[in-house]
């Protein structure tokens, strides 16, 4: 890794010389950043077409201040040199595709696979700028937005469960007896056995510890409704386990829409039209099982470098020893 200003502030403080004079001078001489071809359009847009491969990410991350830059990475970089193919500030998907359009069309047309997440954006961005890619929705993704529906629909148990606790307490008032809570018989009132269930609906069963199998059990015998949406989401997952040919996992997913459309609730309903309105890039993973995790991990390591350098107060900069380090 390059030495950074901050390294080398840290240095100079303990060696008695004035930490910030030396910094800016890394900056303005040492780090040659004033002689950066990019430097002109940093603050835009960043590209390095020489790191184009056949496998794409696009993601967004945010560098600072609520400041959201747009990053094409190459999944053969693994997060190192050669994995920063643009960097673009915002997500509007007119700026990006106007950026990502300078590089040459027969680059671009050698792209074989795309990953990205749900957003429209991003898939419009992806068709658009990489005519021949394979778009393919990340299952994580995926994933997460059955698991928000089955968290809204626990969420609704619980402000249910509040209001009937409200209604005994204001009985118990007027007829001038003192309250006891319900509990059940592992001793969780009917709010506690609710907000536990959280942690206990985002794992398999075979994770549970002893405690928390109990309380699952107890969930499920008296919410029947989040047992039948657990038992889904563990479907979903076995399908995206399941190394099938895709036609396999199509119709496998044709019967799960089928249960699921079955299911009460507007979440599971917008869970539904989101995988009927995508369905074709949600399929696409079973091609070559690709994922979305390189542009998150890479996303990651951005955050972490940020976190290093206690924020980004020069965007520009930070993305010269990003581009030094990951380009």
């Amino acid at each position: 890794m390059e030495t950074t200003a901050e390294s080398i502030k840290g240095i100079a403080t303990h060696y008695g010389v004035n930490g910030k004079q030396l910094s800016t001078q890394y900056k303005e001489i040492f780090s040659d950043y004033r002689n950066w071809a990019q430097l002109n359009h940093a603050t835009d847009y960043l590209l390095f077409p020489q790191n184009m491969g056949k496998s794409l990410s696009i993601d967004e991350t945010c560098l600072s201040s609520g400041e959201v830059y747009t990053f094409l990475t190459n999944k053969e970089g693994r997060g190192g040199p050669g994995t920063m193919v643009a960097v673009i500030h915002g997500t509007k998907a007119e700026t990006v595709i106007a950026v990502l359009e300078m590089i040459c069309s027969l680059k671009r047309k050698e792209v074989e696979e795309i990953t990205l997440d749900l957003s429209s954006s991003m898939m419009l961005i992806a068709r658009t700028v990489f005519p021949k890619a394979r778009i393919t929705n990340d299952r994580f993704h995926v994933q997460k937005l059955y698991y928000d529906a089955l968290d809204d629909l626990r969420i609704t148990l619980r402000w249910m469960a509040r209001d009937l606790e409200n209604q005994e307490i204001k009985r118990c008032r007027e007829q001038g007896i003192p309250y006891i809570p319900f509990r059940y018989a592992n001793g969780d009132t009917r709010k506690q056995l609710l907000a536990r269930a959280k942690f206990i609906l985002t794992r398999h069963e075979s994770k549970w510890t002893a405690s928390q199998r109990w309380r699952a059990d107890i969930i499920f015998e008296f919410y029947p409704e989040l047992k039948n949406a657990y038992q889904l989401v563990m479907e979903l997952t076995s399908i995206y386990n399941t190394k099938s040919h895709k036609d396999a996992a199509r119709l496998n997913l044709a019967k799960w829409f089928d249960r699921v459309s079955k299911l009460a609730g507007n979440a599971f309903q917008t869970v539904i039209d989101t995988f009927i309105n995508h369905y074709d890039t949600i399929l696409n993973f079973f091609v070559n099982r690709q994922t979305n995790a390189s542009a998150e991990s890479f996303n990651a390591k951005v955050k972490a470098f940020r976190s290093q350098f206690r924020g980004v107060s020069d965007i520009p900069f930070f993305l010269f020893r990003l581009s030094r380090l990951c380009a």
